[in-house]
């Protein structure tokens, strides 16, 4: 079955056409800039070079259109006609407590969609345009929301539910969510099936740590906890998000910076993290990682503290699960910087977590970086959201 996976942002489109029978990915790509001057695409093929073309896509209907001529090119495409598409599979950031899986996508859905909109006023408004868009050019194609939060939903009230009056939650719905759902739930079913056993009898962590970054517990199956709130602000250090924050500062800087509380939020999410804490050197890991080692004090801190965060977490969730047999890391800089591996690991001792020094340095492969005698195994394993997102629409559909 031909899985057309998209993820669609405010100017932005990714996607893969994926056989999700043979697990193969036929070709994937990026619309840039759409809605402004100079957008273009980016296509490859499977086995083939990258194609790059400037098109005028004034809209995401624009966009889908380009892509759909791609994938059907007779010199670049991969299929011979729009009927050889059989779904589409959309990522959903926020799906609030209407979806707890993935839903083949009706006008009702989309109208709940709408309606948590605000608890994600960044991410859903732009899924929305991408459904709107396909539905418009494919209208016969069944297509599927695929939700970041749904893996979360398992969570129990104490773990999802802020100290707040309990009005608030009754009214608003604030309460912890949690992100990243699909790379968890992906990554702790392929390290399950990588021990031979049933997730269902395991007590897992899963580590996803890229420029966005969050820890799920995942016990007998299901998530019980993870770091990531009503919001991806919370939690874990990133690369430009603060993290765990007292609430306190948002107020205190508004007073004197005379800033509204929006501005305030907005310098949490898009200027601190790693990128604030260094003192404005990078977001990227790579160049705090070349700074520290160049002597810059405010990146080697800002790494430590990153580090420090994600030990605590896992610390956490060992509690809260009463024990954990395995540790993941995965996405961009879990999968591919041994360093900062290393540098979590070395919290980690109390567990008797012992690290394998030569396969952690091994870079975006399913590797155990643990040494023989751990008493705790990690590993690292490369997650696959687009593929997930492509089984779980085949199985609806």
């Amino acid at each position: 079955m031909n899985i057309l996976v998209i993820n669609c942002g405010s100017s932005s489109l990714k996607y893969q056409l994926i056989d999700s029978e043979k697990e193969a990915v036929l070709a994937k790509g990026l619309c840039e800039r759409i809605g402004i001057e100079g957008s273009r695409i980016v296509h490859t093929p499977a086995g083939k070079e990258k194609v790059t073309q400037e098109i005028a896509m004034p809209d995401h209907v624009a966009a889908v259109d380009a892509v759909l001529a791609k994938l059907t090119d007779k010199e670049v495409g991969v299929i011979a006609s729009l009927e050889d598409i059989d779904a589409v599979g959309h990522r959903i950031v926020h799906g609030g407590e209407k979806f707890a899986k993935s839903v083949l996508i009706t006008d009702e859905v989309i109208q709940a969609i709408e309606e948590v909109s605000d608890l994600a006023p960044l991410h859903n408004p732009a899924n929305l345009i991408g459904i709107r868009s396909c539905r418009k050019l494919m209208p016969n194609v069944p297509m599927v929301a695929v939700f970041d939060t749904a893996f979360h939903q398992t969570m129990p009230k104490k773990a999802y539910l802020y100290a707040l009056p309990y009005e608030y939650y009754e009214t608003y719905k604030i309460r912890r969510y949690g992100f990243h759902g699909t790379s968890h739930d992906y990554v702790s079913n392929r390290i399950a099936e990588i021990f031979g056993q049933k997730r269902e009898d395991m007590k897992i962590i899963v580590c996803h740590l890229g420029n966005g970054a969050s820890v799920s517990a995942v016990k007998n199956g299901e998530c019980i906890d993870t770091s990531m709130g009503m919001t991806p602000l919370e939690g874990l250090i990133m690369g430009t998000r603060t993290g765990d924050l007292d609430p306190a500062i948002i107020g205190y800087l508004a007073e004197k910076e005379n800033l509204s509380a929006g501005q305030v939020i907005d310098i949490c999410n898009k200027k601190s993290g790693v990128l604030g804490l260094s003192g404005g050197v990078s977001s990227d890991f790579r160049d705090l990682g070349n700074a520290a080692e160049e002597g810059n004090e405010k990146a080697e801190t800002a790494l430590e503290a990153w580090s420090y965060r994600v030990a605590k977490y896992i610390g956490a969730y060992t509690a809260a699960m009463n024990g954990v047999d395995v540790i993941v890391f995965t996405a961009g800089v879990g999968e591919n910087n041994a360093f900062c591996r290393a540098q979590i690991m070395s919290y980690l001792e109390y567990l008797g977590v012992a690290i394998n020094e030569d396969a952690n340095m091994i870079r975006g492969q399913e590797v155990e970086i643990s040494a023989k005698d751990s008493k705790v195994k990690v590993w690292v394993v490369p997650t696959d959201e687009e593929m997930a997102i492509a089984k779980q629409t085949a199985a609806l559909v």
